[in-house]
Formats: structure tokens, C-alpha cells, sequence
């Protein structure tokens, strides 16, 4: 991928990390320039927003402390690594998931 578009979409692949409304500015914003670098953010950071507010549903039905914090913690770093990744420039897959966003998310981009 050309350097120039990686320099141009990593601040719109920062904000598609931060919350769903984030990943939503993100898109929009994106859909005039079609840069893959931040398409390829926001489909990370969609899945990842998407997935946590699944799993947090089912944990918030536990009543320990020990699982929310290591699942917040879990959550935490794997939008740390997107974050790192965005900044950084390169297109790094979030373990385990990763592969299933782009797929999944294929048309956003």
C-alpha cells in the first residue's frame, strides 16, 4: 500500500477505535476519499465494538468482580493494539477475530 494513503487514513482509522459512534464518523467520513487503509480500521473497529457489546451483555449477567475486570481488561488491550496499529500505520488483524471482521465487513470500504 502507497504511503501516502496509509499517512491520510490514519487518523480516520484512530477515530474508528474510538466507541461506535467513533467507527460511524469514521465511515462516513471515509466514504468520499475510499481509502483502504481506514476501511480496513473501521471494519476492525466495528467488529471489535460490535463483539464487546455481545459479550458484555452476557457477562453483566455474572455478579463478579473478577470476570468484568478481566474481561474489561481483554477488551481494553485489544482496542489498544487496533489504536497502536492505526497510529503506526500498518494493517495489524486483531487476534482471534481479526480474519471474521473482514470478512463479515466486507462491503464497508
Amino acid at each position: 500500500m502507497d504511503e501516502n494513503i496509509i499517512n491520510e487514513g490514519k487518523t480516520l482509522g484512530l477515530v474508528a477505535y474510538l466507541t461506535l459512534l467513533g467507527t460511524l464518523i469514521a465511515y462516513f467520513m471515509n466514504q468520499d476519499k475510499h481509502n483502504p487503509f481506514t476501511a480496513f480500521h473501521i471494519r476492525q473497529g466495528l467488529g471489535l465494538g460490535i463483539t464487546y457489546i455481545l459479550i458484555a451483555f452476557v457477562i453483566s449477567s455474572f455478579d463478579s468482580m473478577m470476570i468484568s475486570m478481566s474481561f474489561w481488561l481483554f477488551f481494553s488491550v485489544l482496542y489498544l493494539y487496533g489504536i497502536y496499529g492505526a497510529v503506526s500505520g500498518k494493517r495489524n488483524k486483531l487476534p482471534l477475530l481479526g480474519d471474521l471482521f473482514q470478512k463479515v465487513f466486507n462491503s464497508i470500504g
